[in-house]
C-alpha cells in the first residue's frame, strides 16, 4: 500500500521503468511512510501481472509469495532490532550465526553488519528464480556500519544484471558520499498539512492538527503519538518546562527515569526549538497549543544562556544511547534548563 500523500511520487517513479536505476535512494523525514512505499515498490517490480500504473496485482504467485514473506527474488536487509518491520523476508546472517545459547540474551544490533552484506552478495550472485528482477530493500541505509558500507560499495559500483537496490534513509547525511553517488536519489517530502490532517482524522485521531505539529509534520509519527502510553509523562514534562524558572528538576528525574533518554531529549529539544521560534518569529512549530506558556518562558529566558543550553542538549544527543544513569542525566538537564531563566 501507499499513503495518500505518496501518489505523486509513485506516478513520477513509474516514468523510470523503461530504464530503472540499479540503486534508488528514497530519503526524507522519518514518519512519512518511506518503508511501506519501498515495500510496495518492491512488490510492484516483482509482480508478474502489474497494473498499468505499476502497482502490484496482489493475486499472482509472485505477490502471494511476497505477502507471505518468502519471495525467492527479494531480500530485505535491516538491523536485528528492526527485523519485525520486514517480517520473514529479513535475511540476517549474523543473527543466524549468533543463535547459540550463550548469545540469545544480547541486545539486538541497531547496525547493518558486514555479515549481512556478505550474505546479500551471495544472493546477488545467483540468477533470478522467476526470470525477472531481483530486488534488495535496505532500511535504514544509514544503519550500515563502515565495514558493511565498504563491502556494499563494490556491488553498487559494478551491479549484477537484473538486481535493483531500494535504499531507504531518514538521515542521508549519515551515508557515505560514495554510496550516495552510486544511487539515483529520490527525495520524498513531508505531506501537505491538510492531506495529513485529513488522513489522521480518518484514523480516528483526536486533535490531529496539534499532533501533526508535535510530530514535525510526519503523519505516521503523529499517529504513534496518539496511542503513546507515555503520553501522561510527556504532558508532565511539558508542564514542568512551561514552569520555566520554577521547573522541578528532581521531580523530573524521579518521574522520567524509566523512560528512554532519546525520548525525553526529543521532547526537550522540540520545546527549546519552540522557545527560540517564539522569540524570533512569534510562532511555535511543535507545540502550538502551548503558545502562551512559550511566550511567557521566552520573555523570561536569557538569550545567551538559552543558546548555551541548546548546545548542551545537542551534545547530550550524541551520547543518548550510552548506558548512562537516566535519572542523573535528566536531573542535570532540567537543572540546566532552570538556569536559563536565572537572573
Amino acid at each position: 500500500m501507499i499513503y495518500p500523500w505518496q501518489t505523486d511520487d509513485w506516478s513520477r517513479l513509474q516514468q523510470l521503468r523503461a530504464h530503472w536505476p540499479h540503486a534508488l535512494l528514497l530519503h526524507g523525514e522519518g514518519g512519512i511512510g518511506k518503508l511501506k512505499f519501498a515495500q510496495h515498490l518492491a512488490q510492484g517490480l516483482l509482480c508478474e501481472s502489474a497494473q498499468p500504473n505499476g502497482e502490484p496485482c496482489g493475486k499472482c504467485a509472485a505477490c502471494l509469495w511476497f505477502s507471505q514473506g518468502n519471495h525467492p527474488d527479494y531480500r530485505a536487509v535491516v538491523p536485528e532490532a528492526l527485523a519485525g518491520l520486514v517480517g520473514a523476508t529479513d535475511t540476517n546472517a549474523d543473527e543466524k550465526a549468533d543463535a547459540d545459547e550463550g548469545k540469545k540474551t544480547r541486545t539486538p544490533s541497531k547496525e547493518i553488519k558486514i555479515e549481512q552484506v556478505r550474505a546479500l552478495l551471495d544472493f546477488c550472485g545467483v540468477g533470478s528464480h522467476r526470470g525477472g528482477m531481483r530486488v534488495v530493500l535496505m532500511y535504514p541505509a544509514e544503519a550500515l556500519n563502515i565495514a558493511a558500507a565498504n563491502a556494499l560499495l563494490k556491488t553498487l559500483e559494478e551491479p549484477p544484471s537484473g538486481v535493483v537496490f531500494l535504499m531507504v534513509s531518514a538521515r542521508v547525511d549519515r551515508l557515505l558520499p560514495t554510496i550516495i553517488s552510486r544511487c539515483r536519489q529520490w527525495p520524498m517530502p513531508l505531506p501537505q498539512p491538510a492531506t495529513a490532517i485529513a488522513w489522521l482524522a480518518a484514523q480516528g485521531v483526536d486533535d490531529p492538527a496539534a499532533l501533526l505539529a508535535e510530530a514535525g509534520g510526519a503523519p505516521l509519527n503523529a499517529l504513534a503519538l496518539a496511542s503513546d502510553e507515555n503520553r501522561p509523562l510527556r504532558d508532565f514534562t511539558l508542564t514542568q518546562l512551561a514552569a520555566g524558572p520554577k521547573c522541578d528538576a528532581f521531580a523530573c528525574g524521579e518521574n522520567l527515569q524509566k523512560l528512554p533518554v532519546p525520548m525525553v531529549l526529543g521532547w526537550l529539544q522540540r520545546w527549546l526549538y519552540d522557545l527560540l521560534a517564539q522569540r524570533t518569529a512569534g510562532r511555535p512549530r511543535y507545540f502550538p497549543n502551548a503558545s502562551k506558556a512559550l511566550e511567557r518562558c521566552a520573555a523570561q529566558a536569557d538569550a545567551a544562556a538559552l543558546a548555551r543550553y541548546m548546545k548542551t542538549v545537542t551534545r547530550q544527543r550524541a551520547v543518548e544511547n550510552h548506558p548512562l544513569n537516566a535519572r542523573l542525566v535528566f536531573e542535570e538537564l532540567f537543572i540546566g534548563y532552570r538556569d536559563v531563566f536565572a537572573t
